[in-house]
């Protein structure tokens, strides 16, 4: 069977991404650039869970500030209570070890929920200007607030 890809677009260039995975451009740059342990994040669930409970809380502090529709909420929620169940885990590909104090893990998470949210509103993944990685799902954060938290 052929293998089908996305093109996403950074201001370094373009990549083909699977059309199948969740991740994104700057999670697929992390894993190019910091592939120092050959391992990845998913060998460590409870951190995963925890990144998709941060991103979930955020969520629903911007829904309350305005920032955020009512179907970007509760595709973001759907998409993190998901992860948290143990789903998508996957697709947390980045080394645990890697250069920016977890900004590439910051990346992989807002990726992830951006497209399966994407996905869960009907869009297919990489339609960013409907509910972006950055823009929706980093809002208001940095990754000096997630990761440690």
């Amino acid at each position: 069977m052929e293998t089908l890809y996305r093109t996403e677009r950074d201001f370094l260039g373009e990549k083909k991404i699977e059309i199948n995975k969740y991740y994104g451009i700057q999670t697929l740059r992390a894993k190019e650039n910091f592939d120092i342990t050959k391992t990845d994040i998913s060998l460590f669930p409870t951190f995963i869970k925890s990144l998709a409970k941060v991103k979930k809380a955020c969520a629903l502090t911007n829904y309350e500030l305005g920032d955020l529709s009512d179907q970007q909420r509760d595709a973001i929620i759907q998409a993190c209570n998901e992860i948290i169940d143990g789903k998508f885990h996957d697709q947390f590909i980045v080394d645990p070890i890697q250069g920016g104090a977890g900004t590439s893990t910051n990346m992989n998470a807002n990726e992830v929920i951006a497209n399966r949210a994407l996905e869960i509103l009907g869009h297919p993944k990489s339609s960013y200007d409907i509910i972006h990685p950055n823009n929706h799902i980093n809002m208001s954060q940095s990754t000096n607030d997630v990761y440690p938290t």
